[in-house]
């Protein structure tokens, strides 16, 4: 038997990397156990409720909605467990409330009758959707998701110190009676030097100031509260071992956690903070446990424990897993899940009433209305007022047939067309088809207007615009205009002048009034007007290929990056997507990855702490960068002349 942990940074972030289906498979696992589902019960997809293979238990915040949450999935052919129960403190209750027979421990070992302190919100620690208790026999399982120390506020601090005790009471309550307990999940704390990438510098600061051994990584509470709470090897210290820590007690860069904000993932610079935690009696269970960071979804990795098939006791008898896992089947040979299971949910057990119960269904039309309604119409289309009974014998020969009952498709109008028409050449014009760059080709544009618009009609007087000089103005200039075009040939001059005739808009009675010529267009249309003072130009006074190619990419070429000031690399660009005024904006910062002591400005980096290797603090704007480049490009220019 496999059980396995991971934060999952949403449900939603699943799919993107393992479909919904098969992610729970693929875990190859039998208890699963997810946490941070950032869900809710209404908008809980049906398949992540209720796999088809699995049952689930989860805890959902109260008022947060998309925020925190966990679950427990038991695969059904395997294990399923005899008690089940949301959260810590025995406080939340589901409707009908749990009979003492369905807690899974006694009332008066639940924390809030441990924990003689006044200044906890015992209810408000449970509102959060942090933790899933389960009974499995053998062992009572807590996957939990501990708060994290991100926004550092005196009030959130107090909050997580709170939520530690109060798991530390519920482990104590189950030890009380006698319980074996495995505690799972994101625990939001490393309970070691060797479980941070920066451990060592904390040390080696810690040091710097005065402090001894390791005192500089032990300042945070939440690390010394983890550390106290696992038993060492020789048996001393807390309650709980650190069973993966127990396979691999040397082992280097078993981090479970990265940000993936700044990338940290490829250099293997993380933290471990997802734990799978056991009372020392299931110790002779544990067949194996690792982390599995190949496993992509999320800025977290799975961690495992495998158990034996069976185990000989101190006495020498032999007790197998299944014998004393999970529930046993009843008279009739099923073996149902604890009340708390998704399964019993009102949405998915038929017992909740749908919204549209409360209004009238719709039935199927009734041949006798298809009928009436068939013979109401009169023959012109129009609506008659007929009696029904008078409809109803007039149409006894009609025959239904459900081609007859379909909707009559609307009648859509005529679009607009677009044909394409290549002009005859002239006995002395070359061919369309070997047309070279001093005579590009020609195309007529002919678009198709619908009927119902009028394009006879002509401008008014007054509509037109007299210059100066008394020419009528054209109005707005053509695009084509702005480009340039070869000078023809003589040779050209007569054909170009007959094709000419089709650039303006006929009304003849030749052609019909829905159609309109437009301007032709020349195939080598992108050669700008404008040529550079500094481009070099032929005889002609125009552009070769290469050289209307140079000018382009120097126009729509993108930026070519800074380079970062210590590696002397070009700097990688990013936007900033945290809400603020700089919401957005680029910038650039060194392309490097991250590592254990990368440069995050002295602000917050000593300098005997920096490892060039890793990434630099270079940072500069992208809309900065740009407006340096331009000032830069005169400069550039000049130099390029005197050169020349």
């Amino acid at each position: 038997m496999r059980i396995l942990t991971w934060n999952i940074n949403g449900i939603r972030t699943i799919p993107q990397y393992h479909p919904h289906d098969g992610i729970l498979n693929k875990l190859e696992a039998d208890i699963i156990c997810f946490q941070e589902m950032k869900s809710s019960r209404p908008t809980l997809p049906k398949g992540v409720a209720l796999p088809p293979s699995y049952d689930a238990f989860f805890s959902f915040p109260v008022k947060k909605s998309g925020y925190s949450g966990v679950a427990t999935y038991t695969r059904i052919a395997t294990v399923t467990p005899l008690k089940a129960e949301e959260g810590l403190t025995g406080l939340i209750q589901p409707k009908p409330p749990f009979s003492s027979e369905e807690r899974v421990s006694r009332y008066e070992n639940y924390p809030p009758q441990l924990m003689d302190d006044d200044d906890i919100d015992f209810k408000n620690l449970d509102s959060e959707g942090r933790a899933v208790t389960v009974d499995f026999g053998l062992f009572v399982l807590i996957n939990v998701y501990c708060p994290n120390d991100g926004v550092g506020t005196d009030e959130r601090d107090k909050y997580k110190m709170d939520y530690h005790r109060v798991l530390s009471a519920r482990v104590q309550g189950l030890l009380k009676e006698g319980r074996e307990v495995i505690v799972l999940g994101d625990i939001n704390a490393c309970a070691a030097v060797i479980d941070h990438c920066e451990g060592n510098i904390m040390v080696a600061r810690g040091k710097a100031a005065g402090m001894e051994g390791e005192d500089g990584f032990w300042e945070k509470d939440y690390r010394k509260w983890l550390r106290d709470w696992l038993q060492a090897e020789d048996g001393s210290g807390g309650l709980l071992v650190d069973i993966v820590r127990r396979f691999w007690p040397d082992r280097k860069g078993m981090y479970t956690c990265w940000n993936t904000k700044i990338s940290a993932r490829e250099t293997n610079y993380g933290t471990r903070i997802d734990y799978i935690l056991i009372t020392p009696g299931l110790v002779p269970w544990i067949k194996a446990a690792d982390v599995q960071q190949d496993i992509k979804g999320s800025d977290h990795c799975p961690v495992h424990v495998d158990f034996h098939d069976e185990i000989n006791l101190p006495n020498g008898q032999l007790v197998k897993l299944q014998d004393v896992l999970g529930a046993k089947a009843n008279t009739e040979g099923k073996k149902e899940p604890p009340r708390l299971a998704s399964k019993f949910w009102e949405e998915h057990s038929g017992k909740q009433t749908s919204l549209r119960s409360f209004f009238g269904k719709s039935s199927k039309p009734t041949e006798q209305a298809v009928i009436v309604s068939a013979a109401s119409q009169a023959p012109n289309g129009s609506s008659s007022q007929r009696d029904p009974s008078q409809a109803l014998s007039q149409s006894k020969n009609i025959t239904l047939s459900p081609s007859s009952l379909e909707p009559t498709p609307p009648v859509v109008p005529r679009a607009r067309s677009l044909a394409i028409e290549l002009p005859s050449p002239s006995p002395t014009q070359t061919p369309p088809a070997v047309a070279t760059a001093s005579q590009p080709l020609k195309r007529k544009l002919t678009v198709e207007k619908p009927t119902t618009l009028s394009t006879s009609k002509k401008p008014r007087p007054s509509e037109k615009k007299i210059d100066k000089k008394g020419k009528t103005d054209p109005g707005q200039a053509k695009l084509s205009s702005f480009f340039n075009k070869p000078k023809p040939t003589p040779s050209q001059s007569s054909s170009s002048s007959t094709s000419n005739k089709n650039t303006t808009i006929t009304t003849s009675s030749q052609t019909p009034p829905d159609i309109i010529d437009v301007t032709e267009v020349d195939d080598d249309f992108l050669i700008p007007d404008e040529i550079p003072a500094s481009s070099s130009q032929g005889s002609s006074g125009t552009m070769n290929g290469d050289e209307i190619k140079q000018a382009w990419d120097s126009i729509l070429s993108p930026v070519q990056p800074p380079n970062c000031v210590i590696h002397g690399e070009p700097a990688k660009e990013f936007t900033v997507n945290k809400q603020g005024p700089n919401k957005g904006k680029k910038f650039f910062i060194c392309s490097r990855p991250v590592g254990p002591g990368w440069d995050r400005g002295k602000a917050e980096r000593l300098r005997e702490e920096v490892d060039s290797t890793y990434r630099c603090n270079y940072f500069k704007w992208s809309s900065d960068w740009r407006k340096q480049v331009k000032q830069m490009e005169p400069k550039a220019s000049i130099s390029s002349k005197r050169q020349t």
